[in-house]
């Protein structure tokens, strides 16, 4: 399990990423790099992390479902995932 302040700071990113969003496409698309320097470092969209939406676990991420894949096994082997079935594993 995440620290609670962990899953705040992706929070406050994703929110800063999504705020300065537009500003940092026209700025790339004028090529003005100086002031894309000048944006806070966290409105870059490369600094957010994948978390699983269930646990925060940043590791093991499985984009197509949003969560872990911890969290993905013990969903499909209780029958909660539809079309996945327990193979060898």
């Amino acid at each position: 399990m995440a620290k609670e302040s962990m899953k705040a700071r992706e929070v406050k990113r994703a929110k800063m990423v999504e705020k300065y969003a537009e500003k940092r496409a026209k700025l790339k698309a004028d090529g003005d790099w100086v002031g894309l320097q000048k944006l806070p470092r966290n409105s870059s969209k490369v600094r957010l992390h994948n978390r699983c939406k269930l646990t925060g676990r940043p590791k093991g991420y499985m984009r197509q479902f949003g969560i872990s894949r911890i969290n993905f096994r013990e969903m499909a082997s209780e029958g909660l995932i539809p079309g996945v079935k327990k193979a060898s594993w």
